[in-house]
């Protein structure tokens, strides 16, 4: 995990043992690095609770009730299936927290309309009940090859995380 993956990573760590509530991720793109750099530190099963890599439909479907038709009409890479990808990770988790990637890394798969580095982000929360409350969702246009698409992804999504948690208090 790059050192700033790191930093991010412990802080969510600590406001996320503060509050008592534990994470899911909803990856595509990312391939589960998100889940990953959480992981990676020591002590994370008291606040990560799983982690979803639903790299195709199929799997956004069947994993996390992302409806079908949503996916045709709007294609994996957008931003009603990022938010229903974050909503299906607090519904089919008990976490409290949720953080959705799904995008194109490349380096073929682009369109005019979603080039290459094209990244969907979602952040979620569960502040009722069993209500999520969905709280944003975001585009990039990553520049650079695969492998930086993917790391930049996932140091945004971390960072989400940060600000979401922030926007809590």
């Amino acid at each position: 995990m790059q050192a700033s993956a790191s930093a991010f990573v412990q802080h969510i760590a600590a406001q996320l043992q503060a509050r008592g509530w534990m994470l899911a991720t909803a990856e595509s793109c990312t391939g589960g690095l998100v889940a990953a750099a959480c992981t990676d530190l020591a002590g994370s099963s008291a606040w990560f609770e799983r982690g979803f890599v639903t790299y195709s439909n199929t799997a956004k479907t069947e994993l996390l009730g992302v409806d079908a038709v949503l996916i045709e009409t709007h294609g994996a890479v957008s931003e009603p299936v990022a938010r229903a990808m974050a909503a299906g990770a607090l519904a089919r988790s008990a976490a409290q927290l949720s953080v959705a990637i799904t995008g194109i890394a490349g380096p073929t798969g682009g369109s005019a309309d979603k080039p290459v580095g094209t990244v969907w982000f979602s952040w979620g929360a569960r502040v009722g009940a069993d209500t999520p409350l969905l709280l944003r969702a975001e585009r990039l246009l990553l520049p650079g090859d695969r492998a930086a698409v993917r790391a930049a992804a996932t140091e945004h999504a971390l960072r989400g995380l940060l600000a979401t948690l922030a926007g809590l208090t």
